[in-house]
């Protein structure tokens, strides 16, 4: 019994670390300049981050090869503020920016980075549907030449872009 648990649960999340067909992430990624405090600057609403700006991201090594993920936010209407400690795990190698990444072990989900500024300065990352979309930034706030080349990019992959949100990060 204890078998057929195993391999039915082997089969469900088997395609937990697949990216949207049309999400390519991307390669001669390089962790080390990744590491750091990222803020998150737009995102398709999800029920884990639902009411939450002054979003932000940080990202570190860990003795495993891995990478440890901090998650925090502010609750818009009370300002009480959240954190959640994750860790991720490159999925095929260190040069390629597809990672799974867990806060809830042992279910994992896809991380990929599909455009990069090459100064480590911004990022569009997907999770492992459309559902699950951000746009990351060094800096709090962005031109808008940037916010037009993440919605171009994110729409022309099949993202809804029509139902992006802005974070308050003031």
């Amino acid at each position: 019994m204890l078998k057929i648990l195993v391999s039915i649960s082997a089969l469900l999340f088997a395609g937990c670390n697949e990216l949207p067909p049309a999400v390519k992430p991307i390669s001669g990624f390089d962790a080390n300049r990744y590491l750091g405090k990222w803020y998150e600057v737009a995102r398709l609403d999800n029920s884990f981050e639902r009411g939450l700006d002054h979003t932000t991201a940080q990202y570190s090594l860990r003795s495993d090869g891995g990478i440890t993920v901090v998650n925090k936010g502010c609750v818009s209407a009370t300002k009480e503020c959240k954190s959640v400690q994750g860790r991720a795990y490159f999925v095929k190698d260190a040069n390629t920016a597809h990672l799974r990444v867990s806060f809830f072990r042992p279910f994992y989900g896809a991380y990929g980075v599909f455009e990069l500024d090459s100064n480590y300065q911004y990022a569009f990352v997907s999770g492992g549907d459309l559902k699950y979309l951000w746009l990351l930034s060094r800096v709090p706030i962005i031109d808008e030449m940037l916010k037009e080349r993440f919605i171009r990019a994110a729409s022309e992959r099949g993202f809804a872009t029509d139902l992006l949100l802005w974070v308050n990060q003031n």
